[in-house]
């Protein structure tokens, strides 16, 4: 009874605004029925490799052309929004915004999309940041959006299982050539953490994926360290016609 009522007041002094634009909404960490319309949400047929949605419909799986010219090392993935519109200003918000608010409501959308490959003895591995852009950020999104996934699904998470060794510039306006070129030996296991993935099912999260270097940099040393397979999520995909 107590906990409503400060509940009540607290909304009373702090009502709930919608994660996008702002505005008043039912319930904390929700979105207004325009930004929800704006909000790219991938539903129906995907690539089974990187989530990206795809036309049509089939009863099998499928792979779009990326992941049919492009080796992934990982078995399956997953995306839960299209990077445009709502979907970009979300993930914006999150990595440069300090808007860590969305991060409930992200990794629901991250589970509900990432439940066909979720086994009981997965292992959720955030993608880490550099040391040096750790302190410039001062959090690491993946690390937020795994861990409360993992609160999600009773999951277990080791949000320091992967260290990236290397600096690298941003990504951004970088060929797909560019961009594996320069994760290759970025990323390593944590000496403390191999054993944990040893013989497990791994599934990698990321905030936004783009080319794929990152998750398949992480996916290789996870599997070299010996997990059983390694499956990946993002919060959003960026695709071509987006």
């Amino acid at each position: 009874m107590l906990r409503e009522r400060l509940q009540t007041a607290v909304q009373m002094i702090y009502p709930p605004r919608c994660l996008v634009c702002g505005g008043l909404v039912e319930s904390d960490f929700g979105l207004c029925g325009t930004c929800w319309r704006d909000t790219p949400f991938i539903a129906g047929l995907a690539c089974d490799l990187c989530g990206v949605p795809l036309p049509g419909s089939s009863d099998g799986i499928e792979h779009c052309d990326d992941c049919l010219t492009t080796a992934r090392p990982w078995s399956h993935g997953r995306a839960a929004l299209v990077y445009r519109d709502a979907g970009r200003k979300l993930v914006l918000a999150l990595k440069h915004g300090d808007r860590q608010d969305i991060v409930p409501s992200a990794a629901l959308w991250m589970v509900r999309a990432a439940q066909p490959i979720l086994k009981p003895d997965t292992l959720i591995v955030p993608i880490p940041l550099h040391f040096y852009r750790l302190l410039q950020r001062r959090f690491n999104q993946s690390a937020l959006l795994g861990l409360a996934m993992a609160r999600q699904t009773s999951l277990s998470c080791c949000p320091d299982a992967l260290i990236r060794t290397t600096y690298t510039p941003s990504l951004d306006g970088k060929s797909r050539e560019e961009r594996f070129a320069t994760l290759a030996d970025a990323l390593s296991v944590h000496p403390k953490r191999a054993q944990q993935l040893a013989g497990r099912r791994v599934l990698l999260v990321d905030d936004v994926m783009t080319s794929g270097a990152t998750l398949a940099a992480a996916s290789e040393v996870c599997l070299a360290a010996g997990a059983r397979e390694v499956c990946v999520t993002v919060l959003a995909r960026v695709a071509k016609d987006a």
